[in-house]
């Protein structure tokens, strides 16, 4: 019998140990329900024992939370006893205080509301010089005063001396009435005369002016006569001398030289000119001859060209024609070669197929798919 060695015990706990392992891991991976569902008991108590803790300290501080409330409620009820006893013992101070310092018949509205106010009050007047007869009382009217006899005497003698200086007065007036009117009629005398004086200038004076300006418009017409009888004349000269230039000038007479320009042979001046030269005439006419020949020998050699593109176009036309029937041709030479290949395979493939039915018979059993799937690697 062969001794155990450390060595052999090691590798015997090591296999062990894997074999546990891997029985735990077929356990987990072969149960259907673990490995689908993902269901882990372990994992569950512990979220069931955290839940549950959480649940007891939840309970702990909701009844700590009570319990202050609790202490808070005997705290607010003490505040209010206390807050009413304040209140009433406030109300008793202003009532005491009231009643002492704050009597009715200290106000300053007592006397509205006093029971002996008849007894205390004064007559409705006393004298005319009462503050307590206003306009809205109505005990003083005009003429009902204590002084009325007195004072309508002294009115008397007021008017009788109003009486007497409204007559002096009215005396003295219409003495400085007739001075004034005595010195009115002494001015316009005075005025009368220097007017007169005045208007006998002015005749003279206007007669005298009268005369000079009869005497100045007769020279005026005179000058003006002599003026005309000039200006005449000599727009007359000026009319003859003028015909006889335009006679004698370039402009009536058609000189074609005047129209030359200084700056140059081939410039005329404008307001100058009377027409082009025969010469000139011709050498237009044959420069329009010459642009028609070459208007007609451009069109001709325009049709030319149009011609020559035609050809050309259906020299193309017609080869593109030619080589598209030879594509056609082509193609239908590769479809058949294609056909006769495709048929070729097809045979091949059927072939094979038949050989491969004959020569595999065999067909998978039960036990060839049990021999998978036994181990958890």
């Amino acid at each position: 019998m062969a001794l155990a060695q450390p060595r052999d015990l090691e590798q015997y706990l090591a296999l062990g140990k894997r074999r546990h392992n891997e029985l735990c891991r077929q356990k987990r991976i072969f149960n259907a329900r673990n490995r689908i569902i993902g269901g882990d008991a372990e994992a569950w108590d512990v979220q069931v024992h955290d839940q549950k803790i959480k649940e007891a300290t939840e309970k702990a501080r909701h009844e700590t939370f009570a319990a202050e409330m609790r202490q808070n409620d005997k705290i607010t009820c003490i505040l209010e006893g206390r807050e009413r006893r304040d209140k009433r013992s406030l109300c008793k101070a202003i009532s005491d205080f009231q009643q002492h310092f704050q009597r009715p018949e200290t106000r300053r509205e007592f006397d509205l509301s006093d029971p002996l106010a008849l007894r205390k009050d004064l007559p409705a007047r006393q004298s005319d010089n009462d503050i307590r007869n206003t306009v809205s009382g109505m005990q003083r009217f005009m003429g009902e005063d204590l002084n009325f006899r007195e004072r309508k005497k002294f009115q008397e003698e007021q008017n009788r001396e109003w009486s007497l200086q409204q007559q002096r007065e009215w005396e003295k007036a219409r003495a400085h009435q007739r001075c004034a009117e005595d010195l009115y009629l002494k001015t316009r005398l005075q005025f009368d005369e220097r007017a007169k004086h005045l208007q006998n200038l002015e005749s003279a004076t206007r007669k005298a002016v009268c005369t000079a300006v009869k005497e100045f418009n007769k020279s005026q017409a005179t000058e003006s006569l002599e003026r005309k009888i000039r200006e005449k004349k000599q727009e007359q000269e000026d009319n003859l001398a003028e015909i006889s230039n335009l006679l004698r000038g370039d402009l009536l007479s058609e000189n074609p030289h005047q129209a030359a320009s200084s700056f140059g042979p081939h410039r005329v001046v404008p307001d100058r000119w009377k027409g082009m030269t025969q010469e000139q005439l011709e050498q237009i006419r044959l420069v329009q001859k010459q642009q028609v020949q070459e208007k007609l020998r451009l069109q001709e050699e325009e049709r030319q060209r149009d011609m020559d593109w035609y050809r050309r176009r259906v020299q193309t036309a017609r080869a593109a024609l030619l080589r598209e029937r030879w594509q056609q041709r082509q193609q239908r030479d590769l479809r058949r070669a294609l056909d006769c290949s495709n048929l070729g395979l097809a045979e091949e493939q059927r072939a094979q197929k038949k050989y491969m039915e004959e020569v595999c018979t065999n067909q998978p059993t039960e036990d060839y798919f049990t021999q998978f799937n036994t181990r958890s690697r």
